[in-house]
């Protein structure tokens, strides 16, 4: 059977890296292109986006998703990992601060910050990746990398520390903000648990488990264009359609969005044509192709 292109929102298990998914998803609808958005650590469960057939090349308009999680930090305790998965590096005893400090503690992580990120990562240095790096007993310096959070809170306390919900940007390793956290109440800290709830447009409540997915592989098939429901919509005119898949600009159709915005192209028939961004030109706004999906006339 032939399966439609698209995105499946996956839930992650635990134990399984995300690599691993996407050979399953490659073997569970027999295609050979398939990727995904936002890697997600093997420890870790949650949303993981996952993009089949003509659906991988839009890949890239997500890759700057801002992602949420709920993770558990536990105080007073360190790994050469950063996590529960790690060897133990040191260890302590712990009076739990109170909520008030804990709460003052994550409010200081809010906005925008520099974060170096740790050497059990995938970030490659002279074409290693770290943690092959780390794991034979090789530590780098690595530069900091400035992150954004734009949430952050306090969900519940723990006999030896609590866990936490935080809306973060790309590229922000949770192990290494749960250290830092621990060094701000002044104990050493790791990650005991992590899911992943958000990707962009991706939530948890709406992910599918691989046996459901295997089950229903058509029903969980979603296009992918409407998981980039934050762009707006320009239909086009059947001359604008020819224009357009042969990479031609066309005049902007009357729109109120303004120069430099990406938008989500249709049309006639309501059918998705691909990305496009508006440019002005020194005489008027112009729509040019940018990432063309759909090429059929008929």
């Amino acid at each position: 059977m032939t399966f439609p292109g698209g995105v499946i929102n996956v839930l992650k298990p635990p134990g399984m890296t995300s690599h691993d998914v996407v050979s399953y998803i490659r073997r569970q609808y027999g295609q050979k292109r398939v990727g995904h958005a936002g890697t997600l650590d093997p420890a870790a469960a949650g949303v993981l986006p996952v993009f089949l057939g003509k659906a991988t090349r839009l890949i890239e308009y997500f890759a700057d998703d801002d992602k949420s999680y709920r993770a558990e930090i536990i105080l007073g305790v360190a790994t050469d990992t950063g996590d529960d998965t790690g060897k133990v590096l040191c260890s302590q005893d712990v009076i739990m601060p109170e909520t008030e400090a804990l709460i003052t503690a994550l409010n200081s992580f809010r906005g925008r910050q520099e974060q170096i990120p740790p050497m059990y990562s995938a970030i490659k240095v002279d074409g290693k990746k770290m943690y092959e790096l780390a794991r034979a007993g090789i530590t780098v310096a690595r530069e900091a990398r400035t992150i954004d959070i734009s949430n952050i809170g306090l969900i519940r306390r723990l006999e030896q520390g609590f866990s936490f919900d935080v809306t973060c940007s790309k590229g922000t390793y949770i192990r290494s903000l749960c250290e830092d956290i621990g060094k701000k109440l002044g104990y050493p800290a790791m990650m005991s648990f992590l899911v992943r709830t958000r990707v962009g447009a991706f939530a948890l409540e709406q992910a599918h488990t691989l046996e459901e997915i295997a089950v229903q592989p058509l029903q969980v098939l979603q296009p992918a264009d409407l998981m980039l429901g934050r762009l707006p919509t320009i239909c086009l005119s059947a001359a604008e359609f020819t224009e357009m898949i042969h990479g031609r600009p066309v005049i902007c159709p009357d729109t109120c969005y303004p120069a430099d915005e990406r938008v989500r192209m249709y049309d006639e028939e309501k059918r998705f044509v691909g990305i496009g961004r508006l440019v002005q030109s020194p005489v008027n706004l112009v729509l040019k192709p940018e990432k063309i999906m759909f090429t059929d006339p008929s």
